[in-house]
């Protein structure tokens, strides 16, 4: 098994976040940002008395249920094949999904003793979404802390030349389905949770700089010595 997936994505279309994902909240000052990490904070979708709405939530999920000081993972995937048997996303399936929008994600192919960094995004570089779950964790002192998890799944034909595992990119009417409130049993569920299609991405390689996470800016998903496709 290869290190986990999906451990940076690329947001920078902010304004057309109320547009493309119909939200009926003010804007939440997030900025652009080209090199999204771990720990960060970042905009995420719910639904919420029917409507969509922006929450601002921490990457790397921590379960209501932990005790404070516990130490655990945090994990920023979840593989979509378990969630049903997991205790940590379980329940989060059934109430609390969300979605993760991005203009494009990074992932490293193994070559050698090196690995070269890839950056996925739409042909035209649109917004789309992550599926995602998220909880909300409240401290003793009464402090709420709310983060989400990226579900990853199995690859298509485009994926599979650089990592074994994909996030989970859901189509217009998977996010429809994902969001809704009607209660979905997790094999309904699992319908949405598949590869997306090999003409939704196009892929190139790109710099270094994108293993620093102190690094963020548009020139991160230029590409690079000439390597497009895989």
């Amino acid at each position: 098994m290869r290190e986990i997936m999906c451990s940076r994505y690329a947001l920078w279309a902010v304004d057309d976040l109320e547009g493309r994902f119909l939200i009926v909240d003010p804007t939440i000052g997030f900025r652009s940002h080209f090199n999204i990490a771990p720990r960060s904070e970042n905009p995420v979708v719910v639904s919420a008395e029917g409507r969509n709405r922006i929450r601002q939530m921490r990457w790397g999920l921590v379960p209501g249920w932990a005790k404070e000081g516990q130490t655990m993972p945090r994990p920023v995937n979840a593989r979509a094949e378990t969630l049903s048997e997991k205790p940590m996303f379980r329940q989060l399936l059934v109430e609390n999904r969300c979605l993760v929008p991005a203009n494009g994600f990074y992932e490293w192919k193994t070559e050698g003793t090196r690995k070269i960094p890839f950056f996925f995004h739409r042909p035209d570089n649109a917004l789309f979404s992550f599926a995602g779950l998220y909880d909300t964790w409240l401290s003793p002192a009464g402090e709420t802390l709310v983060s989400y998890t990226i579900i990853t799944t199995s690859t298509n034909e485009l994926m599979a030349q650089v990592h074994d595992r994909m996030p989970v990119v859901l189509a217009r009417e998977g996010e429809e389905r994902w969001l809704s409130p009607v209660t979905r049993s997790p094999d309904e569920l699992m319908e949405v949770l598949v590869p997306c299609a090999n003409d939704v991405l196009e892929v190139h390689a790109v710099s270094q700089r994108v293993n620093r996470p102190g690094k963020d800016d548009g020139g991160m998903i230029l590409p690079v010595n000439g390597r497009g496709m895989v």
